[in-house]
């Protein structure tokens, strides 16, 4: 008990958000810190978000409010510049007029059919969010709690999808051919392709490839670059002659 509850300057009541068969939902876990881990229950564009908002007021206590609402939010948020929010969707239902309670009250919502055009994300630079927030606004300050929920967006696999071809070496010491199948792969596709060795003067003891994932933020002339490896793999040990092939 902190000490301002102690001599009654504490909070007379608190609220929360409660999403209807949010238990019976598939659950997201997401990285929300550098060593913290949440998880927020999925939905997908175009779902509606159900729920209800409960506001307790704690025993022997009274609450006055101007208003009880509740938001639906999405909006991106650039770690660097904290100050600075953009939402992309912002809907708000007004759930009770000014009044005075003395016990628990319940409030159903519905934002119906909800687009949500992105896909979460949380990264080094930047996150985008979805959450309900439910607001009761006193006559000084306010009482507020947010819920995220997560959300994925599927898309029709591109028609082109056209295989990379990329040349590099080193003028009359080594020359390097690289293909892969495709250009765009889903989340859980297999990268196949060749690597061609059509010149070697030089010696090579062995080669790696890594998968490298890169966040992008902001705009010229201030971006932010990321990368960050998710894995690599030794696909060659020792010396390549001409006219070898290494598949992938």
């Amino acid at each position: 008990m902190s000490l301002a509850s102690l001599f009654g300057f504490g909070p007379v009541a608190d609220v929360s958000v409660i999403l209807n068969g949010e238990d019976e939902r598939q659950q997201v876990e997401y990285r929300a810190g550098k060593d913290k881990r949440e998880k927020a229950p999925l939905y997908f564009d175009g779902e509606s978000v159900v729920g209800k908002v409960v506001v307790r007021v704690h025993e022997g206590k009274q609450l006055e409010h101007y208003g009880i609402k509740v938001q639906f939010i999405g909006c991106i948020e650039m770690f660097y510049d904290r100050g600075t929010h953009y939402e992309f969707v912002s809907l708000v239902q007004e759930l009770a007029a000014p009044a005075e309670l003395t016990s628990t009250a319940m409030y159903n919502f519905e934002f119906k059919n909800v687009e949500k055009q992105y896909e979460s994300y949380h990264g080094i630079n930047v996150k985008l969010r979805y959450f309900v927030q439910a607001t009761v606004s006193k006559r000084v300050g306010a009482i507020a709690q947010a819920k995220d929920i997560w959300v994925y967006s599927y898309r029709v696999p591109p028609e082109v999808n056209s295989s990379i071809r990329m040349e590099v070496g080193i003028e009359d010491c080594l020359h390097i051919e690289f293909e892969y199948n495709k250009s765009k792969y889903h989340l859980k596709d297999v990268i196949v392709g060749k690597i061609y060795f059509l010149l070697v003067r030089i010696k090579i003891k062995h080669m790696e490839l890594s998968i490298i994932r890169r966040e992008t933020t902001g705009a010229a002339p201030n971006q932010y670059n990321e990368s960050e490896t998710i894995t690599k793999f030794e696909i060659m040990d020792g010396a390549p002659v001409r006219g070898e092939t290494i598949p992938i």
